[in-house]
């Protein structure tokens, strides 16, 4: 069976970002048999604008799509900007509402904030945006991880023990969710 292909996607631009070390370590979580490729241009991505998308994509919006369409699930974290998720984010969802390379993809959902609450307004906002674009969130596939400055060290390393057992009880639903879904499909090819 081929590799399991899972693309990682921060909401944050920080250099530190929390969000993109959470993913770093999710990584580290990952049987052999799978890898997770963090996104690392969602910066390069221009503003949505139908009318240049209706000329052609850019070559940032289309290698963003092909890194989408590439993966078998996608691993979003995000901080939480005004009771919401970062502008960049929303932008890149906005290039591929139309185009639907998130139909149905297997998804978890990580918030990752210094506040108790864990970014768990950003996490309801990026969950409905997702629905709307019929994304498959898994059952059980967000996480809200609060006062994450003191689960995640200057070294970018996540050490909480219960963060890291919910992660990979998610991961392991995920990754059984792609085999189920690669199951299927070689029986209607």
């Amino acid at each position: 069976m081929a590799k399991i292909k899972i693309v990682g996607v921060s909401g944050s631009l920080r250099q530190q970002s929390f969000n993109t070390a959470l993913l770093r370590n999710v990584a580290g979580l990952l049987p052999a048999d799978a890898e997770l490729l963090i996104y690392r241009e969602l910066a390069e991505l221009p503003l949505f604008n139908p009318d240049i998308d209706a000329l052609e994509a850019t070559p940032a919006v289309a290698h963003w799509r092909a890194a989408l369409r590439a993966a078998d699930a996608v691993i979003f974290s995000t901080p939480e900007y005004a009771h919401g998720v970062p502008g960049a984010l929303k932008n890149a969802l906005d290039w591929v509402v139309g185009s639907g390379e998130l139909v149905d993809k297997p998804m978890l959902l990580f918030s990752a904030s210094s506040s108790p609450t864990g970014g768990d307004k950003a996490s309801a906002h990026l969950a409905g945006t997702l629905q709307v674009m019929t994304g498959a969130i898994i059952e059980g596939g967000e996480l809200c991880v609060g006062s994450v400055g003191k689960k995640i060290d200057a070294n970018g390393r996540l050490h909480d023990e219960a963060t890291i057992t919910l992660i990979q009880a998610m991961l392991l639903a995920l990754l059984e969710q792609i085999k189920t879904n690669r199951a299927a499909e070689l029986s209607m090819s």
